[in-house]
């Protein structure tokens, strides 16, 4: 398959699989025991979806594949995977967020009000064309921060989720488990040194994430 045939398809396999995906979350939100039902729910575990859509429909790099850095100028088909990568992460999240409140309307009790759905679609709007690009920089990023920060960011965001468990619901084990993931992320990097780059900044991506997301997500929960 070549990359504009795959580029074409991407889109629309991502909405169907975060609509699927959407429907497992709430299923899984609803059949694991305890505090654990959280992490069906989780926003890192969402911004996956969006970081692997856009890895998938970037495809693998074309020759002559150039980096989308300062003072660079893409070739056509680079811009295509940018703009494709953007539109599958973002189709991905969209599509968790119409499976999951779906289900919960038709296979469930009800959402309730549009409140925490229209919040959500707002969030997938930002975080799918944000892990969009860094699934794509992951796995095309010829500039070696391209790369560290693509899978920076997807661990960063685990980071943040390990810090909202300790600190704010105190659930010591999910803690954890975000934990192990947001050390573990960083050995998806291709070298060794690109191994410790991410280590490094995905702390402080995670106190950003923290800062610009967790933070406002709980003062509208309050």
């Amino acid at each position: 398959m070549t990359n504009q045939a795959r580029w074409r398809r991407a889109v629309p396999i991502a909405l169907g699989a975060g609509l699927a995906a959407g429907v497992l979350t709430n299923l899984g939100q609803g059949r694991l025991p305890g505090a654990w039902n959280q992490i069906a729910n989780s926003g890192a575990v969402w911004s996956v979806a969006a970081f692997v859509a856009g890895a998938l429909a970037a495809g693998a790099p074309p020759r002559g594949f150039t980096a989308y850095g300062p003072g660079t100028t893409p070739a056509p088909r680079d811009r295509s995977a940018l703009h494709h990568a953007l539109l599958a992460g973002l189709a991905a999240e969209l599509g968790l967020v119409v499976g999951y409140y779906g289900y919960a309307e038709f296979g469930r009790d009800g959402m309730g009000n549009f409140y925490w759905p229209l919040v959500w679609v707002v969030m997938a709007c930002v975080a799918g064309p944000v892990f969009g690009v860094a699934g794509l920089w992951w796995r095309r990023g010829v500039a070696r921060w391209q790369r560290v920060g693509g899978l920076a960011a997807l661990a960063g965001v685990f980071g943040m989720e390990a810090a909202h468990y300790a600190f704010v619901l105190e659930y010591a084990p999910q803690a954890w488990a975000c934990l192990a993931v947001f050390l573990l992320v960083p050995l998806l990097a291709r070298t060794a040194r690109e191994v410790g780059l991410t280590s490094l900044a995905a702390v402080p991506l995670a106190g950003l994430a923290y800062l610009v997301i967790s933070l406002p997500l709980q003062s509208l929960s309050g």
